[in-house]
C-alpha cells in the first residue's frame, strides 16, 4: 500500500480549482482525512453523482469514474450515486437556459443500465450504488426551508451562467436554485468525506455541499474537482450528449470504433491522458513520436480505438470493428456482415430509418437527407418524401458513415 503522501499525490492528480490556494487547502484536508481514517481503521466515504438525464453515459463521464477507481484501489468506500431525484430538475451549472424537466418514469428508464455501464471502470464488488431519491424524496417543505436558510440568493446569482442570464434578461427559474441545495444535501445524507466531480460541479461541491455539511454539524467534504474535460468528436467542445459530439459507453463496437476514428489528430494526446490514463512519461513519448513523424496519427488513432472498444466490449469486438473499418473506409466498399431486415410493404425512408433505430427521430432523418447523409446502394437519397418498395429490393440502406442495413423482400 502506498504511503499517505503517495496516496495524496495520486488522488490529487488532475484536480484543479481555479486558484492554487484552494488546491493546497484541499490537498491538506485530504491528507488529514487519510491520516485520521487510518488511525480509526475505517475507509473514507467517497462518491460521485451521475444524473440520468439520458440513458447512456459517455467517455467524458469516465474521467471521474477513474478517479473513483483510484480511491477503490486504496481501499476506500466508493459510492456511484445515481441522481434520480436531481435529474428531475437537471443541473443548470453550464446551461444558458433552464433544462426541460423530466418525469420520474423517464428518469427511472434512463437510470436502468447506469450501474452496468459504470462497472466497465469500477469494481462491482467494491462499489456501492445508491439513488438520491432515497433521501431527497422524503424531505418536506419545512426541511427545504431549513436547508435553504444556509444560503443567500446572491451566492447563487453570482455564478457565471446565472449572471449571464440575468444580464441578458433571460429567465432564471426558482427551481433551478434548488439544484445546488439538493446536491449539497447528497453530501449530508451520505456523511461524505470526499466528493469527486468535474469543473461544472465546482460550486455544487465546493460551496453548496461543504457549506451545507458545516451548517448541519458535519465536517465539510474534500472536493476533488477534475481539471480537464474530454473534448467531443469535434476535438474542440466538451463532450456532451446534447451537442451530439459524444461517444456513448453503450455504443455498438463498430460505431464506437468509428467515432474514435473521427476524433481530430489534435485531440490524441488528451484522449490518451483522460480515457486511457496514460502517465506523463507515456504522453511525452507519444507527443515526441507524433511530432517527429515516427508515429503516424492514423495508426495511433487505430490503436486508441482498439483499446477503447476492448475496454467497453472485448478484444474480439475490437478486432472485428477494425476489420469493418478497413472494409468500409479504406477499400471504399461495404462491410462483409450487416444486419438484414425484411421490408413487407412500401415505406418512407424517413420512417424506415427511425423504425430501425438508425436515427433518433424523423427530424434527424430529414436533416440527414438534406445533408446527403442517407444512401441506397451508394446513391444519395435527396427527397425527404422518398419511399422504398419491396419490389426494388434487395438494397443496402446506409445512414451516415457507419450504419448499414441490407433490405430484402419477404
Amino acid at each position: 500500500m502506498p504511503t499517505i503522501d503517495e496516496q495524496v499525490e495520486i488522488l490529487m492528480s488532475g484536480a484543479a480549482y481555479g486558484d492554487d490556494q484552494t488546491r493546497e487547502n484541499m490537498k491538506r484536508e485530504l491528507r488529514d482525512r487519510l491520516i485520521e481514517a487510518e488511525k480509526q481503521g475505517r475507509p473514507l466515504r467517497v462518491y460521485c453523482g451521475y444524473d440520468p438525464r439520458t440513458s447512456d453515459l459517455h467517455l467524458g463521464h469516465t474521467i471521474t469514474m477513474r478517479k473513483l477507481k483510484q480511491f477503490q484501489e486504496f481501499g476506500h468506500d466508493v459510492t456511484f450515486l445515481v441522481g434520480t431525484f436531481t435529474s428531475l430538475i437537471g443541473d443548470p451549472s453550464d446551461k444558458d437556459k433552464a433544462r426541460d424537466q423530466l418525469t420520474a418514469e423517464q428518469v427511472d428508464e434512463n437510470a436502468r443500465t447506469y450501474a452496468e455501464q459504470a462497472f466497465k471502470i469500477l469494481d462491482p464488488s467494491l462499489t456501492r450504488v445508491r439513488r438520491n431519491d432515497e433521501w431527497l424524496s422524503t424531505l418536506d417543505f419545512a426541511d427545504i426551508i431549513r436547508l435553504a436558510s444556509n444560503f443567500t440568493v446572491q451566492q447563487f446569482l453570482i455564478r457565471e451562467n446565472f449572471a449571464r442570464r440575468l444580464e441578458s434578461g433571460q429567465p432564471i427559474y426558482l427551481h433551478e436554485l434548488f439544484y445546488g441545495l439538493m446536491q449539497g444535501y447528497d453530501a449530508v445524507a451520505q456523511e461524505a468525506d470526499v466528493q469527486v466531480g468535474g469543473q461544472d460541479q465546482l460550486f455544487n461541491i465546493l460551496v453548496a455541499g461543504r457549506k451545507l455539511q458545516e451548517g448541519l454539524g458535519q465536517r465539510p467534504q474534500v472536493a476533488i474537482i477534475m481539471g480537464e474535460s474530454l473534448p467531443g468528436t469535434d476535438g474542440e467542445i466538451k463532450m456532451s450528449k446534447s451537442l451530439g459530439n459524444h461517444i456513448p459507453l453503450l455504443a455498438e463496437p463498430n460505431d464506437m470504433f468509428g467515432k474514435v476514428m473521427s476524433v481530430p489528430d489534435k485531440a490524441l494526446i488528451i484522449y490518451h491522458k483522460l480515457v486511457l490514463g496514460w502517465s506523463p512519461v507515456q504522453l511525452r513519448e507519444l507527443e515526441a513520436g507524433l511530432a517527429s513523424g515516427a508515429l503516424h496519427p492514423n495508426q495511433v488513432k487505430m490503436a486508441l480505438a482498439r483499446a477503447i472498444v476492448t475496454t467497453y466490449h472485448s478484444a474480439a469486438d475490437a478486432e472485428a470493428a477494425q476489420k469493418w473499418w478497413d472494409e468500409v473506409h479504406r477499400s471504399g466498399g461495404l462491410p462483409s456482415e450487416m444486419e438484414e431486415t425484411v421490408l413487407e410493404a412500401e415505406e418512407k425512408v424517413v420512417e424506415l430509418t427511425r423504425r430501425l433505430g438508425l436515427v433518433a427521430s424523423g427530424a434527424e432523418a430529414r436533416r440527414l437527407i438534406q445533408q446527403s447523409g442517407i444512401r441506397l446502394d451508394n446513391e444519395v437519397v435527396t427527397d425527404v418524401m422518398a419511399t422504398i418498395k419491396p419490389d426494388d429490393l434487395p438494397k443496402v440502406l446506409q445512414v451516415g458513415r457507419r450504419k448499414f442495413v441490407r433490405l430484402v423482400k419477404a
